[in-house]
């Protein structure tokens, strides 16, 4: 099966450190007459990325074998990474992606719930949780305005389900004039409560929406939650990416791993001729992802439908998973997948524990 791993280990996707074999992602090979069975077991989410193997190698495969059926097997199992600071777990999340930026209105709600959602279609349990105490759009955004968290026991709350999604925002707890005039310690104590205190059940990522900026807020949150890595989210323009390298040194500064860049209206596309126009220049999220040495994550465009998907309470990755926009979020979220799993040595997952009588 020499020549069966050779061909495999051709793959190695932008942003993984070792190609599909030496990353020890191969399982099992083996040939039945003319049947070829390859078992493939990925430690981060990535579903969508068999039928890339499949589509690049499988005649390849044929030739070097002889075999005329391929049986392919994919299993996700998303491995845990160490979290900054050793903070102790949230029990039963793996793992805590912290989605900020440098100032308000570059689109990091709606990229965070699109990520969360593309995540959860690559295979993985997600959940996200909205910490952005100055404007909770989540609720908005997944249609889940008027839900409100439950307690069955007085002590932990369900989080809210939305397209499969578990959720809890500040924007379900209190009234929505209240949330912005909360004091630092005040709106921390308040991410805590609702970190710890919700039953998240069991997680493979744990998406966090933060509030913008780079304040004493953030950063005590920051500190606070124990996070496995983070993503900038950013505009093109100088404005916006000058605040966004604001973002990288305060995480740098509380030991926290910046994955890299999301850049966020990269491009506007016309709805009407398909015509790319770069409104807020081009080339910032590259030449940023280059001066801090973190990866370009993704570059995602401006366009009306995200727009409206997003105010009707169906995400684009929900309301059109098959349309070029909810492939750009899936691409997204494969990427941040392996950037985390390859950003350190994977630990002990934690357990998650249910009381007999739940």
């Amino acid at each position: 099966m020499d020549s069966v791993k050779q061909i495999l280990a051709e793959y190695k996707p932008a942003g993984w450190d070792a190609d599909l074999v030496s990353a020890g992602f191969v399982k099992h090979i083996a040939q039945q007459g003319e049947t070829l069975s390859i078992t493939l077991a990925l430690p981060f989410a990535g579903h969508s990325l068999l039928a890339q193997i499949t589509e690049q190698y499988a005649d390849r495969l044929r030739a070097a074998t002889g075999a005329t059926q391929l049986d392919w097997q994919l299993t996700i199992e998303v491995a845990t990474l160490p979290r900054a600071q050793g903070l102790a777990a949230v029990q039963g999340i793996r793992n805590i992606i912290v989605v900020a930026s440098g100032k308000g209105g570059v689109g990091k709600s709606t990229t965070a719930v699109n990520l969360a959602l593309a995540l959860q279609k690559e295979g993985a349990r997600v959940a996200i949780l909205d910490a952005d105490i100055y404007g909770p759009s989540i609720p908005t955004m997944l249609g889940t305005l008027k839900e409100r968290p439950v307690s069955y026991d007085g002590k932990l709350m369900e989080p809210v389900l939305a397209c499969g999604l578990k959720s809890n925002s500040i924007g379900y707890l209190v009234a929505e004039q209240d949330a912005t005039i909360w004091r630092g310690p005040m709106a921390s104590k308040a991410l805590a409560q609702i970190l710890h205190e919700t039953r998240w059940g069991e997680v493979d990522y744990l998406v966090v929406d933060m509030p913008p900026g780079t304040g004493d807020i953030q950063l005590t949150m920051a500190q606070q939650v124990p996070t496995s890595a983070a993503v900038i989210v950013t505009t093109p323009q100088d404005v916006a990416l000058a605040d966004a390298r604001k973002g990288v040194a305060m995480f740098n500064k509380v030991a926290v791993p910046v994955l890299g860049i999301i850049e966020n209206m990269s491009y506007h596309l016309c709805s009407a001729c398909g015509h790319h126009e770069p409104l807020f220049g081009t080339g910032g999220g590259q030449k940023m992802a280059e001066q801090y040495q973190v990866a370009l994550l993704g570059q995602l465009p401006l366009h009306i439908d995200i727009r409206q998907h997003m105010d009707e309470g169906r995400p684009t990755v929900v309301s059109a998973p098959e349309g070029a926009l909810a492939q750009a979020y899936v691409q997204l979220a494969q990427r941040v997948g392996a950037a985390l799993y390859f950003s350190g040595k994977p630990i002990a997952t934690p357990l998650y524990t249910l009381a007999l009588d739940e």
